[in-house]
C-alpha cells in the first residue's frame, strides 16, 4: 500500500478512477450472458433502474452536496441546483420531441435520456474523488479518500447494468448495448484527474455540479422511467422500484 501512498495526487486519482470505471464495464458485460429479456423481466429491470437512480440522487448526490460550505445557505444552493438539473432535462425533452430527433443508435428518446442522465451523474462523483485524494495529499489521511472511491465503484455495478438492460430491449445488439454503458462511466476517469488537479477551483463548484445532476436523474425517473414499468405489471414494476431503492442505498450507507 506504501507504493499508492507515495504516488502524487492526481496518480492516485487515475488509479482510482479506472478502478470506479471497471465495476461500471463489469456491470454492463452482464448483457452479454442475458437474450433480450422478457417483458416481465423488462418491467423488474426498469422499475429497479428508478429505484437505484432515485436511491443515488438522495445518498450519492444530495446529501454530500449539503455538507459542502458556500456563499449561499448550502439548502439554497441545492435547491437551485437540483431546480436547474431538473429544468434541463424537461427543456431538453421538448426541444427533442419538437425537433422529432430520433436516437437510432441508443435506441430512443427514453434511452438517450436515461444515458445522458447517468453520465452526467457520474461527473461529479468522479470529481468528489479526485478532490478527496488531492485534499489527502496535504497530509490528511488517504483512507477515507479510498473508501469513498471503493463505496463509488461498488455502486457503478449496478449502474453499469440499469443502463445497458433498456438499451438491449430497445433492440440493440449486446456488443453496442455494453459499448454505450462503460461509456456512461468511463467519463468518471477524466473527471477524477480534473478533480485532484483542480481541487481548490472544483470544490466550489460540486454543490451546484451533485445537485444539478441529482435533478436531471430524478427528471429521467418521473417523466420516462416510471410511466415505462408501471405501463405493464404494477406489482412487479412496484417490487422491482423497491427493491432497487434499497440495494442501492445499502450500498451508499454502508460504502459511503
Amino acid at each position: 500500500m506504501q507504493w499508492f501512498t507515495a504516488l502524487e495526487a492526481w496518480q492516485q486519482a487515475l488509479l482510482a478512477s479506472v478502478f470506479m470505471y471497471a465495476c461500471t464495464a463489469l456491470g454492463a458485460a452482464f448483457v452479454f450472458f442475458s437474450a433480450k429479456p422478457h417483458k416481465t423481466l423488462l418491467t423488474a429491470l426498469t422499475g429497479a433502474a428508478a429505484g437505484i437512480m432515485t436511491a443515488a440522487s438522495f445518498f450519492s448526490l444530495l446529501v454530500p452536496a449539503l455538507e459542502y460550505e458556500t456563499a449561499l445557505p448550502s439548502y439554497l444552493t441545492v435547491t437551485l441546483g437540483f431546480l436547474l438539473g431538473g429544468l434541463f432535462i424537461v427543456l431538453s425533452d421538448l426541444a427533442l420531441s419538437r425537433a422529432n430527433v430520433r436516437f437510432s443508435a441508443l435506441g430512443d428518446k427514453k434511452c438517450a435520456l436515461l444515458y445522458f442522465a447517468v453520465t452526467l451523474h457520474n461527473v461529479p462523483e468522479g470529481m468528489a474523488v479526485g478532490v478527496a485524494f488531492a485534499l489527502a495529499s496535504g497530509g490528511g489521511d488517504i483512507l477515507p479518500a479510498a473508501l469513498l472511491a471503493v463505496g463509488i465503484a461498488v455502486q457503478n455495478f449496478p449502474e453499469g447494468m440499469c443502463v445497458a438492460f433498456p438499451l438491449r430491449a430497445k433492440g440493440l445488439s449486446p456488443c453496442r448495448s455494453f459499448l454505450f454503458s462503460q461509456g456512461s462511466g468511463a467519463v468518471e476517469i477524466p473527471a477524477c484527474v480534473l478533480g485532484a488537479a483542480a481541487a481548490g477551483f472544483i470544490v466550489g463548484l460540486m454543490p451546484w455540479a451533485l445537485a444539478f445532476s441529482a435533478g436531471a436523474m430524478i427528471a429521467v425517473v418521473c417523466s420516462e422511467l416510471i410511466p415505462e414499468c408501471f405501463s405493464g405489471n404494477k406489482t412487479v414494476a412496484s417490487l422491482g422500484v423497491v427493491l432497487g431503492f434499497c440495494l442501492m442505498m445499502i450500498l451508499d450507507v454502508a460504502l459511503g
